[in-house]
Formats: structure tokens, C-alpha cells, sequence
């Protein structure tokens, strides 16, 4: 899994929830939802508001600050896609969440 982060077991982050952990540099919030697992950057990029204190509404976790929506499969806003937070890559191994050290499109 090369220096994948092991960040729990499946039955641990039931569908509809998530988890924070940290990976590396990052807080990383890993959300069960829509089928999957998804690993977005846990801090909004508008006032660093934690998405993992925020509600999940289909795939968009919203930050509790001021409400702003990103989608968990590809950290962007909805309808701003400039506007985004970091997303990591997820591997599931037999009943094992392992999120990547590094954000996806970097080294």
C-alpha cells in the first residue's frame, strides 16, 4: 500500500459518517458515503471552518461557518470548482481504510 496511512477498519466508520485523522500534514476527515469512502482536507478553504463538524447531505459535507457545500468525490464546490479543498486517495484492503500521504495530482 506503499506509505498509505491505515485509518481504520470498515465496520469503524459506519455509511453516512466519517471519521478526522491525520495524514502527514493534514487533517483529513474520511466520509462513508455514496457507495465508497472519500478523504477530503478537513479545513474550509474560506475561514478554516472543520468540514468534520459540519452535516452531510448526499455526496456534499458542509462547512458549519457559513454553509458552504463540497463534494466529497472531488473536493470541489458545487458550481465554483475553483473553490475546492484537498482530496486523498482512498484504498480499501479486505476490511481496511488506508487514505494516501498525499493529496490526489501531487507527487
Amino acid at each position: 500500500m506503499n506509505d498509505a496511512v491505515r485509518v481504520g477498519r470498515v465496520d469503524e466508520i459506519p455509511e453516512g459518517t466519517w471519521k478526522v485523522v491525520t495524514v502527514g500534514d493534514h487533517e483529513v476527515v474520511v466520509v462513508h458515503a455514496e457507495g465508497g469512502f472519500w478523504a477530503i482536507d478537513d479545513a474550509c478553504p474560506h475561514r478554516g471552518g472543520p468540514l468534520s463538524k459540519g452535516f452531510l447531505e448526499g455526496r456534499n459535507l458542509y462547512c458549519p461557518l457559513h454553509g458552504w457545500p463540497f463534494d466529497i468525490t472531488t473536493g470541489e464546490m458545487p458550481g465554483s470548482p475553483d473553490l475546492c479543498v484537498a482530496r486523498f486517495p482512498v484504498t480499501v484492503s479486505g476490511d481496511e481504510v488506508f487514505v494516501g500521504p498525499r493529496p490526489v495530482g501531487q507527487g
